[in-house]
């Protein structure tokens, strides 16, 4: 898994690039999943942490923002599945995301 590949280095913020923005405007420019659990990316510090929005085993109660590891992410295993980036990727706001792929039901 590489999101080098994908030309999203260069362009992403920065880590606190976007601290400003208001959480539903902040542009979601990569996606990583494993089954029902989802790692939506928003700034990087270019090596390996991201900082972005995290929905665990579809539970959109506990879901939050936060800081997440790429090393972490490419470790993690549940059986013989791995976390995947998807492929096809539109950057997009974070309240399109979540009206699209979760029916709007963030916290805001």
């Amino acid at each position: 898994m590489t999101i080098k590949s994908k030309g999203l280095v260069p362009r992403m913020p920065r880590l606190y690039d976007t601290e400003d923005t208001p959480a539903d405007e902040k542009l979601i420019w990569a996606h990583f999943f494993i089954g029902d659990s989802h790692w939506y990316a928003a700034e990087f510090d270019g090596k390996d942490t991201f900082f972005g929005y995290a929905v665990l085993n579809g539970d959109m109660m506990n879901s939050e923002w936060g800081y997440f590891s790429l090393a972490e992410l490419t470790e993690l295993r549940v059986g013989p599945l791995v976390v995947c980036i998807e492929d096809r990727w539109l950057v997009r706001e974070f309240r399109e995301v979540m009206d699209e792929r979760h029916g709007g039901g963030w916290l805001g």
